[in-house]
């Protein structure tokens, strides 16, 4: 069975998601520093995302511009939720005076983050909580210990169903390890294969953050290109299904703002890679 064909993934082996998934990031605004979208566009995006099978929403509390925030947004749109709707949120960042999440929450502070999670999506537990480090480049190299032990607390009382970790490198994630299951890691698309490999061989998600190239580092658009014209597929459907033909561990989460956006992603789901193509995209 070809990796494109597995469309389902089971996180922490007891919540079935759909690999293709969708980030709420770009619901409230376009980028952190730019105005908010009006409030309804998101919500007839959520919508109809979960109309066309995402089952696996990815937000956080502070993915939000002025009055629209994605937490409320997915509240008002989707409540009473789904028993399939999973729904991933993550704790650590806090935003500075210009808007931008660039500082980060102390241990004391996270219990109050996890809390304020809970009241805007309306929910008694949190599915899965990630615990994001760093600032908004790579991992910094930093001991997250005495930080996902806070996480690992609420766990056990359980506010939270399965833990995260996000922006980590291989030390990071094995001290998290150490302390409490993982149930999936978030970084920036697949560039670290060694952890990559190791979330497979574990059964761990690896839930790439910026898929469709987002946040200064686009994807290549000439070999997408070119496989998507044999095709007669868009860049951005092939580059979903290059993703998700990575590894079984790897879920896709793109998000977008636009009703036309999101179909032309989630159609990807319908999309298959030949050897060559895969060859082509790989180089």
């Amino acid at each position: 069975m070809g990796l494109m064909t597995i469309k389902t993934f089971s996180l922490g082996g007891d919540l079935t998601v759909n690999r293709l998934g969708f980030g709420a990031m770009r619901l409230a605004m376009g980028t952190f520093g730019g105005p908010p979208r009006a409030q309804e566009s998101g919500i007839a995006v959520l919508r109809r995302a979960v109309e066309l099978g995402v089952n696996h929403i990815d937000t956080a509390g502070f993915y939000g511009r002025g009055a629209v925030w994605a937490n409320e947004s997915i509240r008002t749109a989707l409540t009473p939720y789904r028993d399939d709707l999973v729904i991933a949120t993550k704790v650590g960042p806090l935003r500075g005076p210009d808007g931008v999440p660039s500082e980060q929450a102390t241990p004391d502070q996270l219990r109050g983050l996890v809390e304020a999670d809970l009241r805007s999506l309306g929910l008694d537990r949190l599915d899965l909580v990630y615990l994001r480090v760093g600032g908004m480049t790579g991992p910094g190299g930093e001991s997250i210990a005495e930080r996902f032990a806070v996480l690992a607390e609420l766990r056990a009382e359980g506010l939270i169903r399965h833990l995260g970790v996000s922006n980590v490198d291989a030390a990071q994630f094995a001290e998290a390890r150490a302390i409490a299951p993982v149930t999936a890691v978030q970084n920036r698309h697949t560039g670290d294969m060694e952890l990559l490999a190791e979330c497979e061989e574990a059964g761990i998600a690896y839930v790439p953050y910026f898929p469709l190239g987002g946040g200064g580092s686009p994807v290549d658009a000439e070999r997408l290109g070119k496989v998507a014209a044999r095709l007669g597929a868009t860049t951005a459907q092939v580059a979903i299904t290059a993703l998700l033909a990575t590894s079984p561990s790897v879920l896709a989460i793109p998000g977008t703002g636009s009703l036309d956006h999101l179909e032309e992603n989630l159609a990807a789901n319908d999309l298959s890679l030949s050897d060559e193509d895969l060859s082509d995209l790989r180089g």
